[in-house]
């Protein structure tokens, strides 16, 4: 008997597949009311579901746990389930053992989203049948499919915590900088749990300007600087025109492309790079490149409104993401009030207070975090908002023309379900008043 734990995305992902392969299986959640529980119990009217407190009693019969990657390893019923030597694995574990085209793995701090989507529009684009899903999207057991050609799937560190068996034709660990702590007993160990990724894999991509990344000589390497190598992937700045490069082959204009910033260079070389492994047509992929307007919430350009553009970056959720966005637009704008705040991460802000106290022209702060921001910022201009219409309006107050960025550095559940939702209260407020 196979245990499913957590009644959520995932765990709907993984009940519908064991039952399609007449598996049997029961399911388990600590919620006395999981916020999926009517639509499980509709497509699943004869399940043993078990709500509430879990006690030892659950894993008997037990010779296998599915778990969804919410519940961290510290929970009892994982400690329990280890102790009995009862193996608790991943879905992407289980999509593993049922897969039979190649898999492409995509992870890091940030960026895993936006390259994982630009690379399954490449492949769509080369021709291949290709699925996309993983942590984005689709989850990768709804994704198995005999049709599929490949495979471009995001992986979340608390995926690869729960998974010991993968086979993966490439992959990449994009970036890793501190996020998620509070699930993790040291940043070595969030550190070590992306960079597992590469023990699945055949070929290797690596990102030469990410120093927490061991270098391989074996590998395909991208970064900012001229490839030191025919197979590598790099940019050269000439005449004071930045070009996109394969060893020596310039492929395109860095102006061509739609996305903004240096952070999106670096997320389409790793692209390019990937694409090159599987091989992909080149002209395709840039072809891409040149038309890829990003993902939703991630920089978003939302609408230019009585001399200000607004953007949304609402799956910022760590500091270096709102830094990273910030150094996007300054390069472009000269005034630019931030909306930022929520439930802080354990992890240093210091150097966004010191970026926004240089070149910011306001900020307007929200959430449980926003009294801590306030005396973390010197400089800049601060007004604390109680909710999002009150921060937009705020904010087109500080500023007659340039840009408001919703870049909130946290995550969102203080105010908000998840990051999509205060994305699109943002930008239903902002865009109600055109």
């Amino acid at each position: 008997m196979k245990l499913v734990l957590g009644i959520g995305i995932t765990g709907f992902s993984i009940a519908r597949f064991l039952a399609k392969q007449k598996i049997a299986f029961k399911v388990a959640d600590s919620r006395q009311q999981p916020s999926m529980f009517v639509e499980f119990s509709a497509e699943f009217p004869n399940s043993d579901i078990s709500l509430g407190a879990w006690d030892q009693s659950i894993l008997e019969g037990i010779d296998e746990v599915f778990i969804s990657p919410g519940i961290a390893q510290t929970q009892p019923i994982v400690v329990w389930a280890r102790e009995k030597n009862i193996p608790v694995i991943s879905d992407i574990e289980l999509f593993s053992r049922y897969v039979n085209a190649p898999v492409v793995g995509i992870t890091g701090t940030n960026g895993k989203s936006t390259v994982t989507q630009l690379l399954g529009e490449m492949a769509l684009a080369s021709g291949k049948n290709t699925a996309i899903g993983g942590n984005i999207g689709k989850p990768a057991l709804d994704c198995l499919d005999d049709n599929i050609e490949l495979y471009v799937l995001e992986l979340s560190s608390y995926q690869l915590d729960y998974t010991k068996h993968l086979t993966l034709f490439t992959g990449v660990v994009l970036n890793i900088s501190p996020d998620h702590l509070d699930r993790y007993d040291s940043f070595e160990d969030y550190t070590a749990s992306k960079l597992s990724l590469y023990q699945y894999c055949q070929h290797l991509v690596i990102n030469l300007d990410e120093p927490l990344i061991p270098k391989k000589a074996s590998a395909t390497h991208f970064g900012m600087d001229m490839p030191k190598s025919n197979q590598d992937f790099g940019t050269v700045t000439c005449h004071g025109s930045c070009y996109f490069l394969k060893g020596d082959d310039v492929l395109m204009g860095v102006d061509e492309m739609q996305l903004i910033g240096e952070h999106n260079v670096a997320n389409i070389l790793a692209a390019l790079t990937l694409g090159d492994q599987i091989g992909l047509d080149m002209s395709a992929m840039t072809q891409c490149i040149k038309t890829f307007k990003g993902l939703e919430h991630r920089l978003e350009w939302v609408v230019h409104q009585q001399g200000i553009d607004f953007y949304n970056d609402s799956k910022s959720t760590n500091a270096l993401s709102t830094v990273t966005a910030l150094k996007a637009l300054i390069t472009k704008h000269e005034n630019i009030v931030l909306i930022a705040g929520g439930i802080a991460k354990d992890e240093d802000y210091n150097d966004l207070f010191k970026l926004i106290d240089q070149d910011i022209a306001g900020v307007v702060l929200i959430g449980q975090s926003a009294a801590d921001f306030e005396r973390g910022i010197s400089q800049a201009q601060v007004i604390l908002a109680d909710s999002m219409l009150e921060a937009v309006n705020l904010a087109k107050d500080m500023i007659n023309n340039g840009v408001v960025l919703l870049s909130p550095g946290c995550a969102s559940f203080d105010m908000f379900n998840n990051f999509e939702h205060r994305g699109q209260v943002f930008k239903q407020t902002v865009l109600n008043d055109c």
